[in-house]
């Protein structure tokens, strides 16, 4: 009997050392996908066609108003019938116009919500090819909104290193030179 529960402890030893220690890491999500380059890209993008929109509705309204403030100051000398009709063309015009805005706006949000939704399936896709080609068992995610990890020691936080990879070889240090230097010579211009 000892000589079995030797053995079976011998055995036991031999599993436990035997055994692959699993390699984990965690992202900051919402820094890797905030700070890669085509989402940065992807938001410039889709506020300068938000801002161009913006402007051609503005000057839309504004041609209407000068429409609104013609037919204001000419109206008491308009007959009844012909006012009528002059106010339902006014107000089917700015219903059109309300419709108008509300469409564009649409499209823009939709637009930019799916090609923010497919950087963010790009991001993903490539933590989990990094994680497969870097023999990772779990790479946990964090994002600022929900904290998954409540602490991870710094070795094992692979946000910088992905990010790194995903904007083409650019560290997150020169990333940060940089965008100084484009500030400093900005204000600089200014």
């Amino acid at each position: 009997m000892k000589k079995f529960l030797w053995i079976a402890g011998a055995v036991l030893i031999f599993a436990s050392c035997n055994q692959q220690i699993e390699k984990t890491g965690f992202v900051n999500n919402t820094k890797v996908v905030s700070d890669f380059k085509e989402m940065k890209v992807a938001q410039e993008k889709w506020t300068k066609r938000n801002n161009e929109v913006r402007a051609e509705l503005e000057e839309k309204a504004k041609q209407f108003q000068i429409e609104v403030q013609g037919y204001q100051m000419i109206q008491k000398s308009m007959t009844k019938a012909n006012r009528e009709k002059k106010e339902q063309e006014l107000m089917a015009k700015q219903q059109g116009l309300q419709q108008e805005q509300q469409a564009k706006m649409q499209q823009i949000q939709q637009g930019s919500q799916v090609e923010i939704d497919s950087i963010i399936n790009k991001v993903m896709n490539y933590v989990e090819e990094y994680g497969k080609k870097n023999g990772y068992t779990y790479i946990y995610g964090n994002t600022d909104a929900s904290k998954v990890i409540l602490y991870g020691k710094e070795e094992l936080d692979l946000t910088d290193k992905i990010l790194e990879e995903l904007n083409g070889g650019e560290s997150v240090e020169e990333k940060e030179k940089d965008s100084t230097a484009v500030e400093t010579k900005t204000e600089a211009k200014e």
